[in-house]
């Protein structure tokens, strides 16, 4: 699977219970220590068929189905995702449907790793079992499964987010096949409060002072590296600094942690025809050794750290680079950057005849 989460021997067993089970009405999965596994499993609500102007088996397990909705509801917390799989009131074999519920006060970790990991649980347990997959961010969007026809109603959620999930997907797939990229094209935007998970993203007082020393610094001196990390406040904090004359491009291999991701930002000193600049580099790096949260975590809130910590620090971001590990963050890259783009000019090129190469 491409975010890593696999289901568990437990999860297994209790599909298989879902599956063979008339009685079972549904079930609901977490993810724990990078894991599927089941968090409960709820009956059907029976209704009485014992009478002669009872309606057919069809129409009763329908029925059944309709009032067993509501029992979702003590488990759809605001502050949780979750998975959850729906016995569908069809003929044999049984068929499911597959609900992620991420709500918008979910952390910010946890909504980054249910989505992306949504469609790999349907894979995993065998997508011939699943009618539908659906993505929902409120209460109400659960609970409206099946009302009328249920096709209507499923495009709502899964139309709006399906954009977000492909780029998810994406991000997962540039990362395993080619490597972390170097310049920002990776960017990721769950989109699930209003336009970005990582907005109003925390600096804490002690990374601030980190930052606003790199434009406070005299001369060559003073603070030339200042490196960020994500709490578990899922704020930024401050995990390191390095002085301007301590570390240099050539030095930031050996700055910048190799074993944990870093978002960090170096005071890039250049001369230009004999004028002294100073420039704000930002760098993420995100060893391949990484958790699995945190590879997600850090691509997620890139964006969103760099704007956050540039208004903190009072600086404008000249330039933004990116790699797997920090020995790939060279002073000839950054260098690079920073030559002028040369432009080429294509002339004029006759169209050939017909039949002729």
């Amino acid at each position: 699977m491409q975010s890593g989460i696999t289901a568990s021997p437990s999860l297994r067993h209790a599909f298989t219970a879902l599956l063979s089970d008339p009685s079972q009405f549904a079930l609901l999965i977490t993810i724990a220590n990078e894991q599927l596994v089941p968090l409960d499993s709820l009956p059907t609500t029976t209704t009485n068929t014992s009478s002669p102007s009872s309606p057919p088996p069809s129409s009763s397990s329908s029925s059944s189905f309709h009032t067993s909705l509501p029992l979702l509801r003590p488990h759809l917390l605001p502050h949780r995702a979750l998975y959850i799989l729906l016995r569908l009131p069809t003929p044999s074999p049984p068929t499911l449907a597959a609900i992620t519920y991420i709500p918008p006060a979910a952390p910010v970790r946890q909504k980054m790793l249910f989505a992306s990991t949504r469609l790999a649980l349907a894979r995993d347990l065998g997508p011939e079992h699943f009618a539908t997959q659906l993505l929902a961010t409120e209460e109400a969007e659960v609970l409206a499964v099946g009302v009328g026809e249920g096709e209507q109603d499923e495009e709502k959620p899964w139309s709006r987010e399906e954009e977000v999930l492909g780029r998810v997907r994406r991000m997962e797939e540039e990362e395993v096949g080619t490597g972390m990229g170097r310049r920002g094209h990776l960017d990721v935007d769950l989109g699930l409060e209003g336009g970005g998970g990582g907005k109003g993203l925390v600096v804490e007082e002690g990374a601030r002072g980190g930052l606003k020393g790199l434009v406070a610094s005299d001369g060559d001196r003073g603070t030339g590296l200042v490196m960020l990390r994500i709490n578990d406040k899922e704020a930024l904090e401050l995990a390191g600094t390095a002085d301007a004359d301590t570390v240099d491009a050539r030095g930031l291999s050996e700055a910048i942690s190799g074993t944990e991701p870093r978002y960090s930002f170096f005071r890039h000193v250049r001369s230009v025809e004999g004028e002294t600049k100073r420039d704000i580099v930002f760098i993420y790096t995100c060893p391949p050794g990484s958790k699995v949260k945190e590879r997600m975590v850090y691509a997620t809130m890139k964006r969103w750290a760099c704007k956050a910590a540039s208004e903190a620090g009072g600086f404008e971001v000249a330039k933004r680079l990116e790699a797997s590990s920090p020995e790939e963050i060279t002073a000839e890259m950054i260098e690079e950057e920073f030559q002028p783009k040369q432009e080429v000019k294509q002339g004029f090129s006759k169209p050939k005849r017909p039949g002729r190469r």
